[in-house]
């Protein structure tokens, strides 16, 4: 792959360098922060080489690039260099609480999950080799390498508050100074005794490997710093801000938030095991099975906490990690049919890529490369995640350390007090990667690609106006974005309702969280996006009703998207509906309405 390449094309489609806020990076996509996500011409990033899927989601630009993230991250960063742009971000679409939450919740625990899953997995080696007899548990070697396998989990307050410093934007050496008292030995040991602070009982809780009652700590430090610094006078502020936070913050965990996390912890814990007991393997294939519908909408990030807190409580994790290695499985056999069956060079080549990452525990370039795009390589997985995650429940496997389930990574596994745990994980890996494999060659067809040798001979493609209003040109709209043609050729409509039509028969290629726009393509395979309004991206998706999903054929004139025109123009917003031809296809004449 040509990464300069790639580069040069995925910064031209986020909308150029002066549109990028911010940029980074987790194990599978590129994160961008923009100044203005209408810039942002998402169907042309998508067919990027070396690009497999792009969403806007938790305020961000997700590029999804699979195992070259590293490498394209560099690319990309080499060509935009330092970037200036920090103060203009914020046209983000506006997030339901619940988003900000779920995106405060995972900014703190993913960046804990390489310390957590590399010392996890040295641990269990150390384990299964003293089971093989290869080393002895007094012996000294195997006793430092255990040390270092159990240091990150012992020392967890401290990670936490790293990175909820991170996340918060606040001192993060005074973080972790605050987080460090809760795993001081002298006061474990005073309160192991007993003990009372301003004359309140100080509640005796063990906050080695406890996450919540960091979090808590380093929230209210946040709040403190703010504020302090604020009043503080500037001479004194490198010690006195630190000082007053610190000393309103220790006492508070100590006497408050820190018994609300441990409890906050507990309850997380309880709840999984009760529902583990009475679903059972139930609960165990119903994940499998949709797990890759929740990987492909970023959802399982949610479940990264509860693993941390399950995996911190108890040392072991017996849900979302066994169901995971049922679902990375088969992404892996499914993958390895496609290319076995499939007569498409290319798709053959991203199969056995694809194969291979899944088989080492990473599965989006598998599922946005493969599954995703053909509903058969889906269902296979589907189907084969959900059987053998049922059967990874009924044989009770449990995991011991918090990583992506893989051919290196089994040792996660192994359980020192049942040495079956370690051979049944091993059996259901093969179940899934065959079950999945048969599967596939059982269902899988290629796409019928129809060859046109001489454009002449298709059909000219006539659009419709897709909404009732007044058709004017598109250089007349408030937006270069627009009004320049960067886009494409089109045409703008001043509406006079809320009602949007297809203008042509087309599939539904893309359609927003926010609803203010859709991608179509027609049948020569020209791509068409129509937008709602300037700046309506801020809205969030109220007062947009999207009536279509993607992938879904519609005919002329059949409802797109229904919207509140009278609300929109009350927040004063600009109403005008952008439709453009952002690709053309293989059609001699693409004829667009009238102006007025």
């Amino acid at each position: 792959m040509d990464y300069g390449a790639s580069a040069n094309e995925i910064i031209k489609n986020v909308g150029n360098k002066e549109n990028i806020a911010k940029l980074i990076h987790c194990s599978t996509r590129l994160r961008f922060t923009l100044v203005n996500y209408d810039k942002a011409n998402l169907d042309a990033l998508k067919k990027i080489d070396g690009v497999l899927g792009v969403v806007i989601a938790s305020g961000q630009c997700q590029v999804i690039v699979g195992n070259a993230v590293v490498e394209m991250f560099d690319a990309i960063n080499a060509k935009i260099g330092i970037i200036n742009n920090v103060k203009k971000a914020g046209d983000a679409p506006k997030q339901k609480w619940y988003e900000i939450f779920l995106d405060f919740l995972i900014g703190i625990f993913q960046p804990l999950v390489p310390a957590i899953a590399g010392a996890g997995v040295l641990k269990s080696l150390m384990i299964l080799f003293s089971s093989l007899g290869w080393i002895s548990e007094t012996n000294s070697t195997y006793q430092i390498f255990i040390f270092i396998g159990s240091a990150p989990l012992y020392f967890l307050p401290l990670l936490v508050a790293i990175t909820t410093a991170q996340k918060l934007n606040v001192n993060v050496l005074v973080s972790v100074s605050i987080a460090s008292v809760l795993v001081y030995p002298d006061l474990i040991t005073l309160l192991t005794k007993g003990t009372k602070l301003f004359g309140l009982s100080v509640t005796n809780i063990t906050y080695s490997s406890q996450v919540f009652p960091a979090i808590l700590a380093i929230l209210l430090y946040a709040f403190l710093e703010k504020y302090v610094t604020k009043y503080c006078p500037k001479p004194v502020r490198i010690f006195l801000v630190p000082l007053i936070c610190m000393a309103i913050t220790v006492p508070a965990t100590l006497l408050f938030l820190g018994p609300i996390g441990y409890i906050i912890g507990t309850w997380i814990t309880a709840s999984i095991l009760f529902l583990f007991n009475h679903l059972g393997w139930v609960a165990t294939g119903l994940l499998a099975g949709i797990l890759p519908l929740m990987v492909a909408t970023g959802m399982h990030k949610a479940l990264i906490p509860y693993g941390v807190a399950t995996m911190t409580a108890t040392g072991r994790e017996l849900l979302y990690l066994p169901a995971s290695l049922a679902h990375n499985l088969s992404e892996a056999g499914t993958c390895f049919g496609v290319a076995v069956r499939t007569k498409n060079e290319k798709m053959r080549a991203i199969a056995i890529s694809a194969a291979i990452s899944a088989l080492f525990g990473i599965t989006e370039p598998a599922l946005y490369g493969v599954a995703l795009q053909h509903k058969r390589a889906l269902g296979s997985v589907m189907i084969s995640s959900a059987i053998t995650g049922s059967i990874v429940g009924i044989l009770g496997i449990k995991a011991f350390a918090l990583v992506g389930p893989g051919i290196a990574s089994m040792t996660m596994y192994v359980d020192k007090s049942n040495a079956k745990n370690f051979l049944f994980a091993w059996l259901c890996l093969v179940i899934a990667l065959v079950l999945s494999f048969v599967l596939t060659l059982i269902f899988w067809k290629d796409d019928v690609v129809e060859s046109v040798e001489n454009n002449s001979t298709v059909d000219d493609v006539k659009l419709e106006v897709p909404i009732n209003g007044t058709v004017v040109p598109l250089t007349e709209v408030n937006d270069s974005t627009f009004s320049s043609g960067v886009l494409g050729e089109g045409i703008a409509i001043k509406p006079k309702d809320g009602t949007l039509f297809a203008p042509a028969k087309a599939e539904v290629i893309m359609t927003y969280e926010t609803g203010h726009a859709i991608g179509l393509k027609t049948q020569d395979g020209s791509e068409i996006l129509i937008h709602i309004g300037l700046d309506t991206v801020k809205l969030n998706g109220k007062y947009f009703n999207v009536k279509v999903k993607e992938h879904q054929m519609v005919e002329p004139g059949e409802t797109l998207i229904e919207f509140d025109l009278d609300k929109i123009v009350a927040e004063n917003f600009d109403p005008t509906v952008m439709m453009v031809i952002t690709n053309k296809g293989v059609a001699n004449n693409i004829e667009l309405p009238a102006l007025a």
